[in-house]
């Protein structure tokens, strides 16, 4: 399996607030990051969202930089 790891400017609970203000449909549960649990975050969001692991993980990390990008 590949080891992924997210590139996060900002803490992960203010990542996490910006990622549920721009998908409602998450919840706390789906954004749940444990140590070393990023690839399991990202499969569960691939699912979630229809997209693919590098694109959530691309996203997950702009909103860590920017005040918000869509996506």
């Amino acid at each position: 399996m590949e080891i992924t790891s997210l590139q996060l400017n900002k803490p992960w609970d203010e990542v996490r607030n910006r990622i549920k203000e721009q998908n409602i449909e998450l919840t706390d549960e789906d954004l749940d990051l444990k140590p070393g649990k990023e690839n399991e975050l990202l499969e569960n969001l691939q699912t979630k969202m229809h997209k693919s692991k590098e694109e959530i993980k691309k996203w997950i990390e702009s909103l860590s930089v920017n005040e918000a990008q869509s996506g």
